[in-house]
């Protein structure tokens, strides 16, 4: 990344402003602007998120939020109700009450002096949903959002219940909320109301992973801030982008498709980052993009910015399975409207273990069947380690997180294959699987995965889907399988960008278990396959189109010079799977620990560690064991404050069981202690 200082405006930091909310709690927010906006208004840009401005976030605010304030804007970073140094309690995401905040909030910043009325809102994850979801809301001086991995589908394609399967990230997102929730305000900005701030939210959380366990179907609590819900509730303009290695890589092109205000859509080969901090690279020149569109849509400069293709996406080329990639290979093509009309759903029969010639367009849902003959029945019955080298559902690239080498996971699966391919396939946009099957168990799921297979064998995911086949038809009302009563059901798979070169193979795996990466259902099933009447589905970009862009259509990434940080101990990062050949035990083992930082211009030493294990045994799906254990330190001169939460989930055939802790330590000594024994039936999953 470049480091810029000469920006085209001065600016001036205030870095605790206190902003009030109608129930007279007080938000916290970090504010640069041009020194000139003292007496020429700007418009106003929000990024508002749990994440703690004063500390956590800081480095990477520092590098954009006086970027864009270079740029003529005033860009203001907002702690969440009850997080950071804001007053109140968090309880849970995406609430009534964080949305009526940040409409006050924008109403407040639209009514400051150096504000010209108009505002916009930014982020990434938590800070795009709030800013897509506040869009729906049509606050009146909301001209416009900039998001970047996130989701219009709270329930389906969040970490809670892909194809209504439950993530286990619905257990590790959870984790991390509970540590979030419960951390302190800084003395140095509240002073002493510090104490008794803290201990309002610790006795006021809990784990957040109960609420979401008690939603296991779609109901009100996710169609609550779901944009899905209804894409015309959105009125302002939308520049949004993901990237193919995030769990995020599906609403860009939802967006694109569903949404009637001027949008543009980006997607790159990223995990969960910004683009201009981009991993897997290339990373891109973000800001400057972003830049430009508030300038077109806050001050209404005419620069074009509408101009040009509707999406931008990084079509990658064919790589070695591996765990991380610091770059993926590849080019920038585009697309002038989404759907495009340039990509053709190509359907190829699933036949004796072979994908087969593809089928014409229009034909039959059973087409294929009579070549495969209506009897022609495949089986399949996962053991529980399919899945140890799923990787992540939403990558961050550290520890490396990617899925591994296939093969070992295929040979628990039920697989179809091309033959060698004689030309150049190209595919961008969502693969869908039609399977007609039969289930010998009430509740069973299927995990889809499609792979490049190299002439060497070698077997790279490409992408995935899950499906609870209880919820074939509906996530409201699902209903238990009648054993041995065949079935269609439709798995999705996530959106990706791929080309697979001559010589390769292209793979579709199918397992009835896809652990510790989805949670499994309460018992194994044997699931029935019937060849011919089951279809793959591949979104085909023609490779004689024109790619649309520029071999190199962005510039290099660059921000602001970064807060000065000095490490004090070492940070460990570890991805372990293990396996007991005694007692048949498996483990994963994923450790991320930031180590001890001093944050130079607060004086303050920050320490985080996260530590997640999954375990099981043998092909008992009840002994499926997931943990999320933090913790958190801050530390200044005599003040040493540190937070534990710990929380536990495990299950039999007919509930889910949490045990969860939560407590809190001054100066070496605990002072508050919380203990959560819950239950929670299991609804059909």
């Amino acid at each position: 990344m470049r480091y810029v200082s000469n920006l085209p405006y001065a600016t001036k930091e205030e870095e605790d402003v206190r902003i009030p909310m109608p129930d007279g709690v007080q938000l916290s927010a970090r504010v640069w602007r041009p020194t000139s906006s003292d007496n020429e208004p700007v418009p106003a840009v929000l990024e508002y998120i749990p994440y703690r401005k004063r500390d956590l976030t800081s480095v990477r605010d520092s590098l954009h939020h006086p970027y864009i304030a270079g740029h003529g804007y005033a860009c203001v970073r907002v702690d969440v109700r009850g997080t950071g140094d804001s007053e109140g309690v968090l309880r849970d995401e995406y609430l009534e009450q964080e949305q009526a905040d940040a409409e006050a909030v924008l109403a407040w910043l639209a009514d400051r002096p150096w504000c010209d009325g108009n505002t916009g809102m930014m982020g990434l994850s938590w800070g795009a949903f709030a800013a897509l979801q506040v869009a729906a809301r049509q606050p009146p001086n909301l001209r416009a959002v900039v998001i970047a991995s996130f989701t219009d589908d709270r329930h389906a394609d969040d970490m809670h219940y892909m194809g209504g399967a439950m993530l286990s990230d619905n257990l590790a997102e959870a984790g991390t909320m509970f540590a979030y929730a419960t951390l302190p305000p800084d003395p140095a900005v509240v002073g002493d109301r510090w104490r008794e701030m803290w201990h309002e939210r610790l006795e006021n959380s809990g784990p957040w992973v109960l609420p979401w366990l008690r939603h296991q179907r779609r109901d009100d609590y996710w169609r609550h801030a779901s944009v899905a819900e209804d894409y015309t509730a959105v009125r302002c303009p939308v520049l949004a982008s993901s990237g193919w290695a995030d769990g995020y890589s599906n609403a860009v092109t939802r967006l694109l498709g569903n949404l009637d205000v001027p949008r543009k859509g980006l997607i790159g080969p990223w995990s969960h980052k910004f683009p201009h901090l981009g991993e897997p690279g290339p990373a891109i020149g973000y800001l400057q993009e972003v830049v430009r569109w508030w300038d077109h849509w806050l001050k209404g400069v005419d620069n074009g910015v509408m101009d040009g293709p509707v999406l931008r996406t990084w079509m990658q080329d064919s790589v070695p399975p591996s765990t991380s990639y610091e770059e993926r290979p590849g080019r920038w093509v585009a697309e002038p409207t989404w759907p495009s009309p340039q990509i053709e759903p190509v359907r190829y029969p699933l036949t004796r273990h072979r994908i087969g010639t593809p089928v014409e367009a229009g034909a039959g849902a059973r087409a294929g069947a009579d070549a495969a003959g209506d009897g022609a029945v495949m089986t399949v019955r996962s053991p529980l380690s399919v899945g140890q080298f799923a990787g992540k559902w939403a990558s961050y690239n550290a520890p490396p997180d990617l899925p591994y080498d296939q093969r070992e996971e295929d040979g628990g699966s039920l697989v179809f294959e091309t033959e060698p391919l004689t030309e150049r396939l190209e595919i961008l946009g969502s693969p869908t699987v039609e399977l007609d099957l039969a289930a010998d168990r009430p509740v069973a799921m299927v995990a889809a995965r499609l792979s490049d297979v190299s002439p060497d064998g070698a077997a790279t995911r490409v992408t995935y889907g899950l499906l609870n086949i209880t919820r074939r038809e509906s996530t409201e009302n699902p209903q238990p399988l009648e054993p041995g009563t065949r079935y269609r059901a439709t798995v999705q798979l996530n959106g990706v960008a791929q080309a697979f070169p001559p010589g390769h193979r292209v793979r579709l795996s199918l397992s009835t278990s896809y652990w510790p990466l989805a949670w499994p259902p309460p018992e194994p099933a044997l699931l029935s396959v019937y060849e011919g009447s089951s279809t793959l589905t591949l979104p085909v970009r023609p490779t004689d189109q024109p790619d649309g862009v520029p071999v190199n259509p962005f510039e290099e990434p660059e921000g602001t010079p970064p807060l000065s940080v000095t490490r004090v101990t070492a940070p460990d990062a570890r991805w372990e799977v293990k396996r007991d050949m005694v007692d048949y035990r498996a483990e994963l083992e994923i450790v991320k620990d930031q180590g001890l930082v001093h944050f130079d211009e607060i004086d303050l030493d920050v320490g985080r560690r996260a530590y997640e294990r999954y375990t099981s045994v043998a092909d008992d799906f009840t002994s499926a064991t997931g943990e999320s254990t933090w913790t958190m330190r801050f530390r200044r001169g005599d003040w040493d404050v540190r937070v534990e939460t710990h929380t536990r989930l495990t299950c039999d055939e007919t509930d889910f069981f949490v045990d969860a802790t939560l407590d809190g330590y001054e100066g070496g000594r605990r002072v508050f202690s919380r203990t959560w024994n819950e239950t929670v039936p299991r609804d059909l999953l």
